[in-house]
């Protein structure tokens, strides 16, 4: 068995596609279903969004900017040839970036989307 793919539900389909794309620097890939769901083919893993049905996601509130879910049970991990190129041009356009004790700047650092979820930048084990 080999995992392929990770999905991420979210509230704002649009919004969550647009920060998406712009930190992968890829354009969606599906051409079906566009209005619920979105992936990203990012060389490797294929990351997907799926639209909350919205009589559900009318009963969350994200904040603004976003409160990080620290105590959510997922981290999607994203590689970089260079981490702190990565952070600044995070930083440069407002996502929030978290220095986490144990991560070492170059390595790695932790970033907020905008509706809280954690993510993880790291160095390239194989020079991606």
């Amino acid at each position: 068995m080999r995992l392929t793919g990770a999905m991420l539900y979210v509230k704002d389909l649009e919004r969550m596609k647009r920060f998406y794309r712009d930190m992968l620097g890829v354009e969606p890939s599906n051409s079906d279903w566009t209005d619920v769901w979105a992936a990203f083919d990012t060389g490797g893993l294929c990351f997907h969004l799926h639209a909350i049905p919205a009589g559900i996601a009318e009963d969350f509130v994200i904040a603004s900017p976003p409160v990080a879910r620290e105590s959510a049970p997922e981290k999607l991990i994203f590689e970089v040839k260079d981490v702190e190129e990565a952070r600044a041009r995070f930083e440069a356009v407002g996502a929030q970036t978290l220095r986490r004790a144990w991560q070492k700047p170059g390595v790695a650092f932790d970033a907020v989307d905008p509706e809280g979820n954690i993510f993880q930048i790291c160095a390239s084990r194989q020079g991606a």
